[in-house]
């Protein structure tokens, strides 16, 4: 009768760790691109579907695009973004040098991370709404339950509510760990 809240919470664990994906940290990967999107033959796609994208070292990534007509479209793609960083384009090759992070950054990539896990944090809890109404209080109402059945369920809901909060506490620990690892 849980079922379809773990599912729900799954989805939003699943999309937390994406956004936290694309949370800059001192080692860089190409996962920060994952959300650039690029308009390129008349239609929208991200830039592995255009190019090779790999970290040369921790601060550069290189993108080397399988048409070298594209370049200038992902540059554009890149510029509009919200990464802050401006890409070199020699034609052939698209580099990205990221500074080093300032303790400034940090703090704030570290705000952006908790917002991320508190959004979280309220999906789950708004699921665990729905799931208590769904397998807790209309059955009762309906007395297809009884009151034994439902501090039952209720105690379960509540510790499978728990462990999932722990779990976003948990990646958001690793998280800002990772943020602040020189």
């Amino acid at each position: 009768y849980f079922e379809k809240f773990s599912q729900n919470v799954h989805k939003v664990t699943g999309q937390m760790k994406q956004d936290f994906v694309s949370i800059r940290t001192n080692r860089i990967t190409p996962a920060i691109l994952e959300r650039v999107r690029v308009v390129a033959y008349g239609a929208e796609m991200p830039i592995n579907q255009l190019a090779t994208v790999a970290a040369v070292n921790a601060s550069t990534l290189e993108i080397k695009p399988w048409d070298p007509k594209v370049a200038n479209d992902i540059e554009k793609a890149i510029q509009k973004s919200d990464i802050g960083v401006s890409p070199t384009n020699d034609g052939i090759v698209l580099r990205l040098a990221f500074p080093s992070l300032t303790e400034d950054r940090r703090k704030n990539y570290t705000k952006i991370a908790k917002k991320h896990a508190e959004e979280a944090r309220v999906k789950i809890r708004n699921a665990r709404r729905e799931a208590q109404d769904e397998a807790i209080n209309n059955p009762l109402k309906d007395k297809k339950i009884t009151e034994d059945e439902k501090f039952r369920r209720q105690h379960e809901l509540d510790a499978l509510t728990n462990k999932y909060i722990g779990d976003i506490d948990s990646l958001l620990a690793s998280k800002e760990k990772e943020i602040f690892e020189i």
